[in-house]
């Protein structure tokens, strides 16, 4: 959403990728499993290959929700900043054009959340 001041000020960025200390954020959402009702931020390294993503950090996350072990991520649909995105497992986050602040999201078909073990 647009802002129009009042005046003419600077306001510098807070959550700028310098202040990462080398990673930078990423935003990752899961569709359909409404236990996780936003997409949550992770520091992550521009270096870090796409299957460490999915392996320890989304893991990490979402591993506990008992739809996670049924994934068959030869079936995920995944969307970068909305629009349909394709990644190789085995390229870092920077080659594949991920950068500070974009946002990931993965649709699990067959899986819509209704199961947790929580």
């Amino acid at each position: 959403m647009a802002v129009k001041a009042l005046y003419d000020y600077q306001y510098p960025a807070a959550d700028t990728q310098d202040k990462f200390h080398g990673n930078q954020l990423l935003y990752v959402g899961w569709d359909d499993h409404f236990l996780f009702v936003a997409p949550l931020a992770f520091p992550v390294s521009p270096n870090a290959k796409f299957s460490e993503l999915v392996e320890q950090t989304l893991t990490f996350a979402y591993g506990r929700h008992s739809d996670w072990a049924k994934i068959d991520f030869s079936k995920v649909v995944w969307l970068k900043s909305g629009q349909p995105f394709q990644p190789d497992m085995n390229k870092t986050l920077a080659e594949q054009g991920i950068k500070h602040k974009d946002a990931l999201r993965l649709q699990t078909p067959g899986l819509n959340g209704n199961g947790t073990n929580f």
